[in-house]
């Protein structure tokens, strides 16, 4: 399994919209795509911060799936221009489980 470990900063006062929307509308288009998310986690260090793993089966399936999430109806006609303006900076790591110790739902 490849996974993406994201860092979201958000813009003051907005942490909480940018994750209700990441709930109801974002993890189910994943999840339909076939995306794995675990999180998010709260920051209790910063308000403005939260985290998030997302999954993939393999290294090769990552590009052809983030493609489809982010060229999607969903994302270009509602949430990039909704989410986006909500974000100071984000970091992505990937990684990968060598022992697929990592079982999701």
């Amino acid at each position: 399994m490849i996974i993406e470990m994201r860092t979201y900063k958000i813009k003051p006062g907005f942490r909480s919209r940018f994750l209700e929307i990441f709930r109801s509308k974002s993890m189910p288009a994943h999840a339909e795509i076939g995306m794995k998310i675990l999180g998010p986690f709260l920051s209790v260090e910063d308000p403005d911060t939260f985290f998030f793993m997302r999954g993939f089966p393999d290294l090769a399936s990552r590009e052809p799936m983030k493609a489809q999430f982010y060229e999607g109806a969903l994302w270009k006609g509602e949430l990039e221009n909704v989410l986006m303006p909500m974000i100071e900076k984000y970091e992505v790591v990937v990684v990968e489980d060598p022992d697929e110790l990592v079982h999701w739902r």
